[in-house]
């Protein structure tokens, strides 16, 4: 016994040290960024360890790979578990996370849970005048049209812009034997910047060449711009010059801008900005028109949140001035990355922080009296619930290219070709929308309906709901210039919905009435039917009987029964097995029944009362058997023939006793019929 004991204490201690094991190394993949090989083991782990760091850590990760559904399963963990008291960073990633899986609605209510339980009225009215804002940007409905690009695959590419005639863009290494080299952020290759013809990105056979070694090395390349000349180009790398990586002192490889030139055909003295630092990145270059100011994302001290855009002058000498950050007109506490300007100066990014629809969207701000303006949400499509970034357009053909990692593409981020149809043009313009429901039988109102109000656009989403009162009425307000549907439900009655056009007229009543079935009323109704159909098929199957009746003179009425009107069958005495002419007159019978397939017959055998009742019972159902069984030997369904032995319970002619009926009487109770049962 103690040798078994000690042997489960040591069987136990086997199972801790490899959990144990198993954590530390979970955690120092996260510590490291390496999500991807930290994901399986804490799926691992929290099978039987659900602290809150560990979930914490496996939402992080599901969050920081962009797997949105899963990270949002986890954040849901935490918030069930922590109540009220969840950090403000997990509740802001619970609630990215259910808007980038399309559910809206309670996004917006697990953040009025929050703002409520502070007491947060500032951040209620936010609140409020954030979801207006976004419904006025869902009624300008779809302001681009988008094409996924051919040339992408199942991995990420990004960043594409046109240079001359050609495409520059990003994505995994493709050289064999380097791709086993590995991003451990999210299992890819590292990035390298690559080039294609620009007439030929739509098509599958894009011939691709990569950016030769100077530019590309053994880490991450992208975000790559040139001036206008194409003699100079800024870009994204990890911190790698002259062969060498450079970390900080917690071994962290940011990622910095370089500049390269363009001299006698190849890229030449590539050299690392002179601002940027140690302990944090800068990416994501854009120059202005004038090429004076370069514009870029970094989480430099005197960021107000993750990343923010920042500016820097480009003196005519090529050196270039402090940093500064665009301030929180543009930047928020939360994510600012990838800016582009356009020729005409507007300036494009992606946010998480300003009013959008998840994850990162697309963002413009348009230059007014020399400084950036409010930024906008570019809008449908381009903006989704998940990652759309790395945007550009050109103001004169409208043309331009986008990235996002949303459902339905190729890879995990795709390139997107953009044609903008429709300006940005969003109204702050609002009407109202009423109406009564009544019951579709009694015309009475209908109170505590609820009324579902639903966007229709890509996503189709509940974005509010409302009851109605006592007396079946409801009205709220819907911005302008706007389709919704309105889906009304009630305990008891049968769905019904609506779509109801809100107009441009300021303050104008749309009527949005709609009437509900009761499920009873649909019972009986239904029951009503059924019962008129059972008749009229009774009613076609007595005139189809009657007409075959009418047109068959072997088949007759006798005894209240529709029998098959066929000679005398006869059996030997006391056999059971079909004589020759039995036979003939069976196939009588059977002929019949192949001119009717819905034809059913039941052959009925009966005896004399010479013998015992059961004696007599037991022979007429061999003769029956006997009879059915020939007919299923010529071709009658089985299903379509039965057999039934009456024995001497069903006589023509009553024998008080054998003698008291002659051989004839006897001979005429020993018969077989044909009873037809459908038809």
């Amino acid at each position: 016994m103690k040798y078994i004991s000690v042997l489960i204490l040591l069987i136990a201690f086997s199972f801790t040290s490899v959990a144990q094991g198993d954590l530390k190394r979970a955690n120092r993949y996260y510590e490291n960024a390496f999500y991807f090989e930290a994901i399986p083991l804490y799926e691992k782990i929290i099978k039987e360890n659900k602290s809150t760091s560990v979930v914490q850590n496996l939402a992080n990760s599901y969050f920081n790979i962009r797997n949105f559904n899963a990270a949002s399963r986890w954040y849901e963990y935490l918030a069930t578990k922590a109540g009220n008291d969840l950090e403000e960073i997990y509740r802001f990633r619970y609630i990215q996370t259910l808007k980038a899986i399309n559910n809206y609605n309670k996004a917006y209510a697990v953040q009025e849970k929050f703002l409520t339980a502070e007491n947060d009225s500032a951040g209620l009215v936010k609140l409020k005048k954030e979801m207006t804002y976004l419904e006025n940007v869902r009624g300008m409905g779809n302001r681009f049209e988008i094409e996924n690009l051919k040339i992408n695959t199942e991995f990420s590419e990004f960043g594409m812009i046109e240079y001359g005639d050609d495409v520059i863009f990003a994505a995994p290494r493709k050289e064999t034997g380097l791709l086993a080299f590995k991003y451990h952020w999210n299992g890819e290759g590292y990035l390298d910047l690559y080039r294609a013809p620009k007439d030929s990105i739509k098509f599958g056979e894009t011939i691709v060449k990569a950016f030769p070694e100077s530019i590309n090395t053994k880490l991450h390349e992208a975000n790559a711009i040139f001036t206008q000349d194409g003699k100079t180009m800024y870009f994204t790398r990890n911190f790698y010059l002259d062969g060498k990586r450079s970390a900080d002192e917690n071994d962290v490889l940011h990622i910095k801008l370089f500049r390269a030139h363009l001299i006698e055909g190849d890229w030449k003295n590539i050299e690392v900005l002179p601002f940027n630092g140690t302990g944090y990145s800068i990416e994501h270059p854009a120059l202005s028109p004038d090429e004076k100011t370069l514009y870029f994302a970094s989480d430099m001290p005197g960021t107000l949140g993750s990343f923010d855009i920042f500016k820097v002058t480009v003196n005519t000498d090529g050196t270039f001035g402090e940093p500064i950050n665009l301030g929180n007109k543009i930047n928020t506490k939360y994510r600012e990355q990838f800016p582009y300007v356009s020729k005409s100066g507007s300036l494009y990014f992606s946010s998480n922080g300003l009013p959008g629809f998840g994850a990162l969207d697309v963002f413009v701000s348009e230059v007014k009296n020399g400084t950036f303006g409010t930024p906008d949400n570019v809008g449908f499509p381009v903006n989704s619930g998940f990652d759309d970034f790395s945007f550009n357009i050109n103001d004169t053909t409208k043309e331009g290219y986008f990235a996002s990692n949303r459902p339905g593409g190729k890879g995990k981020d795709d390139m997107y070709k953009i044609t903008e149809i429709k300006a940005l043009l969003i109204e702050d313009c609002s009407q109202f929308v009423t109406g009564i429901i009544t019951d579709a039988e009694t015309k009475t109102p209908l109170g505590n309906v609820r009324i579902s109000i639903i966007t229709k656009d890509e996503s189709d989403a509940e974005i509010a709901y409302l009851m109605t009162d006592a007396e079946g009425a409801f009205k709220f307000q819907s911005n302008c210039n706007f389709t919704i549907k309105l889906d009304a439900s009630k305990t008891g009655y049968k769905n019904n919905n609506r779509q109801v056009y809100v107009g441009k007229q300021r303050g104008a009543i749309n009527d949005a009435s709609m009437e509900l079935v009761s499920l009873e009323s649909i019972q009986k109704k239904e029951e009503n039917l059924k019962t008129a159909q059972t008749e009229n098929e009774i009613r076609s199957r007595e005139n189809r009987v009657d007409s075959i009746i009418a047109s068959e003179k072997d088949i007759i009425q006798k005894d209240q029964k529709l029998m098959i009107k066929v000679e005398d069958m006869r059996f030997d005495y006391n056999l059971w097995y079909m004589r020759r002419d039995s036979k003939k007159i069976s196939n009588k019978v059977i002929q019949l029944m192949k001119k009717y397939p819905d034809m059913v017959v039941e052959i009925g055998t009966h005896t004399d009362i010479r013998g015992t009742e059961s004696y007599n019972l037991n022979l007429s159902q061999k003769r029956a058997n006997s009879a059915m069984e020939y007919f299923i030997e010529q071709g009658i369904e089985p299903q379509r023939i039965s057999a039934k032995g009456y024995g001497e319970s069903e006589p023509i002619v009553r024998c008080p006793t054998a003698n008291a009926c002659d051989e004839e009487q006897h001979e005429m109770n020993r018969r077989c019929e044909f009873i037809i049962k459908s038809l």
